[in-house]
């Protein structure tokens, strides 16, 4: 019997699953990631607690399956992306901590640059470009705007923030590594002091820094040009099916092959069993990510959707495979959640299905999930959060009602916005993540696109999807048909026709409440 050990590094949770190769969860074990908010706009991850936390969850897992770490055939790794860190090669000292895509200390920077004279001379060109060419390519590149999310900005920032840092850059020293990079890295050495490791990333991860073009498939001569970033200080770029190395002895008695390594938005695409063109998944998680299969085709953009490798195989039995999507991104979903449980408005996230039930409507309440402003189509990360609409008559349940149906209000704009770019017929939207066990919010999404949803009994995609990789790429799976099979739909919601007309009409209205909280910062 094989074994795999798969580890999924998430913004608030740290997992590891044990799977058998019938896929059956054997083990497990996990711990809070612990989300450091040293002033406001900053979310850090101290690197030496995440990686005791790191070793101590695959210890525990693996002990929970009641086996032996020679037991494991492999590891699969999925964490988030455009969480980034920096430290020297010759001291190994950390320059920060680790700074996640939900940091947005560098909107002053973003600001500077959007309004800048270099990125108005390069919409400029690309228009042009795109007038002679008709490439769409070029069309995004005319509405062209740096955005908070990604690490292109926030490394700069940095830079320019820490003189030992600034200095490690000038004399070559410094290594930036994305959270998959620095893992693989840690997992290879050990305790070992003297070894010599190349760092890499793979391609899905880098795909989404903002520092990656997925066009030319490389690290960007373009933010090299703009600025002034060292390629050679950012590790190599390696396919889905690379040989990522193995677990040092020092770790777990054993050196165990981690055999994939992926975003967990591919993980999650791979979880849910969307492996062909036109297929789509949500992941409701902290944030909301829709993924949309391009297959061979990179999509440009001019809603504010971002073209992605959604993953890439070379020599395999899948063969030579480069596959593509268009990701949208709601950055607060689970966040508000944790929000209004802190306010006291429920005890449990669990309650909040049959708390919005409770009540026919939100009472004329609509709340903006803004905290870490609106991402597309709406593209304005100034805009605030905040409740409209509050009377005298107001009570908990419409507030916790307004919340739920804003959460699903965010995931249909974007699939709205992705429909309109792609021209794609969506048939079934899949959704997991953690907020995907609320019945309210999978009903009225359904009932707001107009097309089913399908929740599966493992909502956990991204633990399986990283399974999923590295079992093919060991080669415990001969084919994703294999896969197919462990995949089993808890629930299906379908689109209420009868609800259609007034869900749409509270959909225009919370759209206009939108408006009046834009551009406030």
């Amino acid at each position: 019997m094989s074994f795999i050990a798969s580890l999924d590094v998430g913004t608030t949770s740290l997992r590891c699953f044990i799977f058998n190769e019938n896929c059956q969860i054997k083990g497990s074990a996990s711990e809070l990631v612990e989300l450091l908010n040293p002033r406001a706009g900053y979310f850090e991850i101290e690197p030496e607690k995440l990686w005791l936390s790191i070793v101590n969850v695959i210890s525990n897992a693996i002990k929970d399956a009641n086996l032996n770490s020679s037991d494991i055939t492999c590891l699969g790794i999925s964490t988030q992306r455009c969480t980034f860190l920096t430290w020297d090669s010759n001291t190994h000292e950390y320059f920060h901590n680790f700074i996640t895509w939900k940091d947005c200390r560098a909107d002053g920077l973003v600001n500077k640059w959007n309004s800048g004279l270099m990125l108005k001379t390069l919409n400029t060109l690309s228009y042009g470009l795109y007038i002679l060419t008709r490439s769409k390519r070029f069309l995004a590149g005319s509405v062209l705007k740096m955005m908070n999310g990604q690490v292109t900005l926030r490394l700069i920032h940095e830079i320019e923030a820490n003189p030992k840092l600034k200095e490690a850059i000038e004399n070559k020293t410094a290594v930036v590594d994305t959270l998959d990079s620095w893992i693989i890295y840690k997992l290879r050495t050990g305790l070992a002091k003297d070894l010599t490791i190349q760092h890499i990333t793979d391609i899905t991860s880098a795909t989404a820094t903002g520092l990656f073009d997925p066009f030319t498939l490389g690290w960007s001569d373009l933010m090299k040009m703009m600025f002034g970033i060292n390629l050679s200080l950012l590790p190599k770029v390696v396919t889905n099916s690379d040989d990522f190395g193995c677990v040092h002895e020092s770790l777990f008695g054993t050196r165990i092959p981690i055999t994939s390594s992926v975003s967990d938005q591919t993980a999650s695409l791979w979880g849910s069993n969307c492996f062909d063109e036109g297929d789509m998944k949500i992941t409701m998680g902290t944030g909301s990510f829709l993924d949309l299969i391009t297959g061979k085709h990179c999509q440009a953009s001019i809603h504010g959707l971002y073209p992605l490798v959604a993953w890439q195989f070379k020599n395999t039995k899948l063969n030579d495979e480069l596959v593509f999507c268009v990701e949208g991104a709601a950055q607060d979903t689970g966040t508000l959640i944790c929000w209004a449980q802190s306010c006291g408005l429920f005890n449990d996230p669990s309650e909040t299905s049959d708390i919005a039930h409770s009540v026919e409507n939100t009472g004329g309440v609509y709340f903006i999930p803004a905290f870490s402003g609106i991402g597309p189509p709406v593209n304005d990360y100034k805009a605030a959060s905040g409740f409209l609409g509050i009377t005298p008559s107001t009570t908990r349940a419409h507030l916790v009602r307004a919340i739920l149906e804003s959460i699903a209000f965010r995931i249909a704009q974007i699939c709205e916005a992705t429909k309109s770019e792609t021209n794609y017929n969506m048939q079934c939207l899949k959704v997991d993540g953690g907020v995907s066990k609320n019945d309210f919010i999978c009903q009225f999404l359904a009932d707001l696109v107009g097309i089913s949803v399908e929740r599966a009994v493992n909502s956990e995609s991204s633990v399986l999807g990283s399974a999923y990789i590295a079992g093919l790429n060991i080669g415990i799976w001969k084919n994703r048909d294999e896969i197919r099979k462990f995949r089993i739909v808890d629930k299906l919601f379908k689109p209420r026709e009868e609800f259609k007309s007034e869900n749409r009409e509270r959909m225009n209205i919370w759209e206009r409440s939108v408006e009046r909280f834009k551009e406030w910062y």
